[in-house]
């Protein structure tokens, strides 16, 4: 391992922070390896199951003390690249980032933003501590990044997250006073990445640090305006200075009289085992709200908005997701994707509101405190709109990845299912794209799935017929080679 060279500023910024002897410490942890982790599916297993247990096994896994389903492993062992992956069995997380999430502390049932989303690490563990109940609106400002974002969403088999590419400015105009939590992974200097990522230490300057602190000031005034009377609201950085972590916390508290700060943590490499986080929870209290609606009533307001929206780093105008069809094109659709499912997918649960985007059709998911339907949504770019089922053209029903890696492969979801072994050639040929051989007698659409710890797990679609599974993996997800 290169040990990397420091800037000087930054050098002197953390001994000011530190003092000498635990400065001395953190500037010893660059030359230690840095740490890898992911974190177990609990949508897809539980970490007790004899599925999790052969997971462990086979990638030496060793627990995050602060996250029951996070654990280490070594980078030589690179799970990322394993079939397990591509089913969706657990996220590649470093394993500092998912204290954030831990600290806020998402329930079931509940309306919960992740305001600055991509990759999906914090988004992901979002989900699974919600357990497929309530509604997550999961953002992401740049266009390419909001489509892994949903990517992600996509290969963990989550239903009730619906994936935006908007402002920050442009969601606190739709939705304010609305989400019982938010988490803000805020963009920033990136100082918990000197270990693993040379750029961000070319990248890195005071200057740059003031720029950062300047864009979290902006994001974090219109999360307020989301956050419901008694919301949460968790603040992060995988950054080290004060000035974008407690600077910026103590400023909010001073702007927002009615919010009040619950927890506060800090994971430094030099103390715990990882690359370092920082996360705040504050909390905003009852007589939050009419602080806030009078803050919205004041004079320029709206032009403050488009400000924060520009510096936030947009360049795009928000339009519509896809042209979202009328009311009988979509019973239409509904009705084909019944006829499939009462044929291949019995067993399948559709809970939440049904909407065509042009041909694809969509379950938007629902909560107490937020019902999604097409009009809320209109002039939002939505890279995914809840669960898509699949696409409608011409009468035909087609069905979607996203609905075979959201269906049990166990229980009694699917008709047909096409189990394979992690270590047989036929995995790695159906992840490539191949066509598979398959007894005569078996026809239809199949669940094809993957053997883990006695239990079996989707990796996508295949249809089968004269001996042949015709792989229906969508072509931008498939292994190169």
């Amino acid at each position: 391992m290169t040990k990397p060279t420091l800037p000087d500023a930054f050098r002197a910024q953390v001994s000011a922070m530190l003092g000498e002897a635990d400065s001395k410490s953190f500037f010893h942890s660059y030359e230690a390896q840095r740490t890898y982790g992911l974190r177990l599916n609990t949508l897809k297993l539980s970490p007790d199951s004899a599925a999790a247990g052969e997971i462990s096994e086979l990638f030496g896994l060793r627990p995050v003390p602060w996250c029951d389903s996070g654990y280490y492993y070594e980078g030589n062992n690179r799970p990322g690249k394993h079939p397990y992956h591509a089913a969706g069995l657990y996220y590649i997380q470093e394993p500092s980032a998912m204290s954030a999430v831990e600290l806020l502390n998402p329930q079931p049932g509940e309306t919960i933003l992740d305001l600055a989303a991509a990759p999906g690490g914090k988004t992901t563990q979002i989900a699974a501590k919600m357990k497929g109940e309530g509604l997550l609106i999961s953002n992401e400002i740049h266009p390419q990044r909001a489509r892994i974002l949903a990517e992600n969403v996509e290969r963990m088999g989550i239903r009730g997250t619906v994936v935006t590419n908007a402002t920050p400015a442009e969601l606190s105009s739709r939705f304010p006073l609305t989400f019982d939590r938010i988490m803000l992974d805020a963009p920033c200097s990136g100082e918990g990445m000197f270990r693993k990522d040379p750029d961000a230490v070319e990248e890195w300057s005071p200057d740059a640090v003031e720029l950062c602190a300047a864009r979290q000031w902006d994001i974090l005034r219109d999360a307020v305006a989301m956050l419901k009377p008694g919301g949460k609201l968790a603040y992060s950085t995988c950054t080290f200075n004060r000035r974008e972590n407690e600077d910026t916390i103590s400023r909010l508290l001073t702007e927002y009289p009615f919010l009040k700060l619950s927890a506060e943590k800090r994971i430094w490499p030099h103390l715990q085992e990882g690359e370092g986080h920082y996360v705040a929870l504050l909390e905003r209290t009852a007589d939050g709200a009419v602080a806030e609606n009078s803050l919205q009533a004041e004079p320029g307001r709206d032009k403050d908005s488009k400000k924060r929206s520009e510096r936030a780093g947009s360049r795009h105008r928000a339009g519509q997701g896809g042209k979202s069809a009328g009311g009988r094109d979509t019973a239409a659709a509904l009705d084909a994707f019944r006829a499939f499912a009462a044929d291949e997918l019995p067993g399948f649960a559709a809970d939440g509101e049904p909407i065509l985007f042009g041909e694809a059709l969509y379950l938007l998911p629902r909560s107490e405190g937020l019902a999604l339907n097409a009009e809320r949504l209109t002039g939002l770019k939505i890279p995914r709109a809840g669960l898509q089922l699949g696409e409608y053209h011409k009468g035909r029903f087609m069905p979607a990845h996203a609905l075979a890696m959201a269906s049990s492969a166990a229980g009694d979801d699917a008709v047909r299912v096409w189990t394979l072994a992690a270590d047989s050639p036929s995995v790695t040929a159906y992840l490539h794209g191949e066509t598979l051989p398959v007894p005569e007698d078996l026809r239809g659409w199949c669940l094809v799935a993957i053997a883990c710890g006695g239990e079996c797990f989707p990796l996508g679609w295949g249809k089968a017929s004269g001996g042949q599974l015709k792989n229906h993996l969508p072509k931008g997800l498939r292994w190169p080679g």
